[in-house]
């Protein structure tokens, strides 16, 4: 990252630019940039920095440390309803869908460098982008269904855009790892390559974009839009009404002990 300048340090994510590219990081490798409440304050405050700057054309999402992200992270918990259930359709309306909504309406193109796990909001985020590079170490999985969860971060949208019902059913109910190679063969993703070669190709392609026709780009985006996610907003309102739902299931409560235990999870159906 040489070529690059910190733009802005926020708690967990940095933000920097060479010329009109912007690169964005998720920045708690500790915890394998698993989302918390202030990673999704601070992606959300970069993003829109980003889309507002006319001056930089082309964004690039990473990660720092051995992930591009793990997911939610589940051992900070979720902000309990009036009820006392984890009230999940709350963060996901306040923090998870304005992301992914700003990601997919910016006028100007998103890439995604993923190595390391893209895991559950990870990899809703990873596919929310326009271009998707991954390195052969990376793996893609829709982690919902292991915890007694449902897809969302838009993905039951996103996959199945990308790769069609069938597979995309595959992913969401199995709950099992995509490798890169596999990804890339079901078109989930746009190219592999070697992980020491990543971090260039994902530079390369970003400096090409930040140059290229930046109101084509923005039109050919809002017509891809148009076709794959007209229904996006109203997907990611279903998401949030299913989870929420879930969120209150003994199957949930089970799949997070589980998970923080880690054992096989024992779920009844209810």
């Amino acid at each position: 990252m040489s070529d690059y300048e910190l733009v802005h340090a926020y708690e967990t994510v940095e933000l920097h630019r060479a010329g009109g590219a912007a690169r964005l990081r998720l920045n708690r490798p500790q915890k394998m940039n698993a989302w918390n409440e202030q990673l999704g304050h601070d992606l959300r405050a970069a993003i829109e920095r980003v889309a507002d700057d006319p001056e930089l054309r082309a964004l690039l999402l990473t990660g720092a440390g051995r992930a591009f992200s793990s997911g939610a992270d589940l051992s900070a918990g979720f902000p309990a309803a009036p009820d006392g259930r984890p009230d999940i359709g709350r963060v996901l309306r306040e923090r998870y869908h304005p992301i992914i909504l700003r990601i997919r309406e910016m006028p100007k193109p998103v890439v995604a460098s993923v190595h390391g796990p893209a895991v559950g909001i990870g990899c809703s985020l990873a596919l929310a982008s326009d271009l998707v590079l991954a390195a052969e170490s990376a793996y893609f999985l829709l982690a919902f269904v292991n915890i007694g969860l449902v897809p969302d971060g838009g993905s039951s949208a996103l996959v199945p855009a990308r790769v069609g019902l069938a597979r995309a059913a595959e992913l969401a109910l199995l709950g099992e790892r995509l490798p890169a190679r596999q990804a890339l063969d079901w078109g989930l993703i746009n190219a592999v390559h070697p992980d020491g070669e990543l971090e260039a190709a994902a530079d390369a392609l970003l400096a090409r974009l930040a140059k290229g026709p930046t109101l084509a780009y923005a039109g050919a985006k809002r017509q891809l839009n148009a076709w794959a996610y007209r229904g996006l907003a109203e997907q990611l309102e279903l998401e949030a009404e299913i989870q929420g739902g879930q969120a209150a299931s003994a199957d949930f409560v089970e799949g997070v002990s589980a998970f923080m235990s880690k054992r096989a999870p024992n779920f009844r159906g209810a």
